[in-house]
């Protein structure tokens, strides 16, 4: 059995203790926004913890491209977790710390060999809409003409928008909320695109079991015919052996066999005495002279 490689250990170890930072940020981030009226210290914890977490992020990297046994092929294959990790020192924003770690935690929960693509699907969902809705709220709430100034109409526009229905009732007025508009509409559309081509995936599976299952019930019936039909013949074959056997039994019987005759001792065959042989006594008597 092949050993995995300090790459592959270290990612095994660190995927928990990666999820739980990212939990984490999700409650830094959520706080301010959810909580404007916090006080100071509330919001310098929570920007604190958000670096924290992209701090650990990077490391992470670092980390894995240390171990690595081809460092090239590493950059050039995981080119995203490196644009996720210094995207935010380009321009230190709460929202690109947001968008870079959402990117690596995708990428950390694809490459979990436990995490199915229903959970994985499901997840993604609650997390675009969830951070979507907050990352909206934040850039539409104070702007002049906003209709987004709470945390449920966030909440709906999230939603109609990744459904792309878009009732159009609360829409984003500023540059960058339009940008997260386009985002989202763009996972919506590529999330309901993995579902639906799960389903299909799944109903063409079950088909193709039960066509396969179909075809070994006809393929077996085929082969009972075969011996049924073998067997028939078989006992036809037996059948005319043993009649020209019974036959063949029949004609010896009857050559073999003669007449009825009676035997040469029957009384009523009795032969008859030769002409020179003498009579019987009685014979002699009847025939002798009388003195």
């Amino acid at each position: 059995m092949k050993e995995p490689s300090r790459q592959a250990q270290w990612e095994r170890r660190t995927q928990t203790p990666l999820l739980v930072l990212a939990v984490a940020f999700a409650v830094a981030y959520a706080v301010p926004i959810v909580a404007p009226d916090a006080t100071a210290d509330v919001h310098r914890a929570c920007t604190h913890v958000e670096w924290l977490v992209w701090g650990a992020f990077a490391l992470d990297y670092l980390v894995r491209l240390g171990v690595s046994t081809d460092r090239k092929h590493f950059v050039r294959t995981h080119w995203l977790d490196l644009a996720a990790v210094v995207l935010p020192l380009v321009q230190p924003l709460r929202l690109l710390r947001l968008v870079a770690t959402l990117m690596l935690v995708g990428r950390r929960a694809r490459m979990a060999p436990q995490i199915q693509l229903t959970t994985y699907v499901a997840g993604a969902v609650v997390g675009l809409l969830m951070f979507g809705s907050l990352a909206v709220l934040s850039v539409e709430r104070d702007a002049p003409d906003g209709n987004i100034k709470n945390l449920g109409d966030a909440v709906w526009w999230s939603f109609t928008t990744m459904t792309t229905v878009g009732y159009g009732d609360h829409s984003p007025t500023t540059g960058l909320g339009r940008v997260l508009a386009v985002g989202l509409m763009l996972s919506g559309i590529a999330l309901l695109g993995v579902v639906t081509a799960n389903i299909a995936a799944w109903f063409i599976s079950r088909f193709e079991r039960d066509d396969q299952a179909e075809r070994l019930q006809l393929a077996a019936i085929r082969e009972l015919r075969e011996e049924v039909r073998a067997l028939r013949g078989e006992v036809a074959r037996l059948g005319r052996t043993a009649a020209t056997a019974t036959a063949g039994a029949a004609a010896a019987a009857a050559a073999g066999t003669t007449p009825a005759t009676r035997t040469p001792t029957s009384p009523a065959f009795a032969p008859a005495p030769a002409p020179d042989q003498p009579c019987a006594p009685a014979q002699r008597e009847a025939t002798s002279p009388t003195p």
